[in-house]
Order: structure tokens, then C-alpha cells, then sequence
């Protein structure tokens, strides 16, 4: 494994001291390689969920900075079939940022998903494979 896809769910927790998810997601993520795929989507959600945390922000930007974060992932180059999983999903619902990460698992098929999100385990990448998951057990 050389890289994790990261969503939302893992790093509001490691950011956040009081998520009940908190020791989970440092513990996982001590044990994980030294980088970290995810996409803007997760991001602009992870910032949201943590505006009242005030060193969060800092944090986001080291984890950018010294590259245990990388947004590799471009919406323009894929929003069609960003659009297609959404609407295949449209009865869970898939959320966009949940849309990019599947995207990027068919792209990154080694790299599992660091997710909270149980959706995941429904969810299928090029149609019918499940994606590799770091996630609690149900």
C-alpha cells in the first residue's frame, strides 16, 4: 500500500478531540503510509466541519505543505463520470465528495478508502468490484 484515499469522516476526527471516531482515526492513521490522496470535495467538507476547532486550519495546511495530503484528483477530467455515480447511487444518496472517491479508487485501485462512512461498503468501482476500506467494523 503506498497511498490511502482520505474522506471526510477520518480526518474531521483526528482534527477534532471530541469526535467520538478520534482515537479510531489517529490510531489508523499512525499506521498508515506517509501519504494521503483525496480531492477538493473532501476538503472544502473537512474545513467546513471544523471551523469551530481553531487550529484546524493550520493543520489542513501543514498536512498540504509537508505532503501528507494530496489532491491529485481533478474534477474537469471527470465530472461525467462523477455525474454517473450519483446517479446510480441517487438512492443512497452518494454525496459529490463520496462520487470523487470512487472515482479516484477506480484510478488508484491499490489505495483502500480511510472512510467512517458505511456508504463505502455499498458503493461499487467500475461497476461491480467493492473498494478495499480502512473503516471501523460495523
Amino acid at each position: 500500500m503506498k497511498c490511502v484515499l482520505a474522506d471526510t469522516g477520518p480526518l474531521v476526527a483526528i482534527l477534532d478531540r471530541m469526535d467520538q471516531d478520534h482515537a479510531w482515526a489517529v490510531r489508523e492513521g499512525k499506521r498508515l503510509p506517509p501519504k494521503m490522496f483525496s480531492c477538493e470535495a473532501v476538503l472544502s467538507e473537512v474545513h467546513f466541519l471544523t471551523r469551530d476547532i481553531p487550529e484546524a486550519k493550520n493543520r489542513i495546511e501543514r498536512w498540504l505543505v509537508d505532503g501528507w495530503l494530496e489532491l491529485p484528483f481533478s474534477v474537469r477530467d471527470h465530472h461525467s463520470l462523477l455525474h454517473e455515480l450519483m446517479t446510480r447511487y441517487a438512492s443512497v444518496p452518494m454525496s459529490f465528495a463520496d462520487a470523487c472517491l470512487v472515482r479516484m479508487s477506480e484510478l488508484w485501485p491499490d489505495a483502500p478508502v480511510f472512510t467512517l462512512d458505511s456508504d463505502f461498503r455499498v458503493y461499487r468501482r467500475n461497476k461491480r468490484q467493492s473498494l478495499p476500506l480502512i473503516c471501523p467494523a460495523p
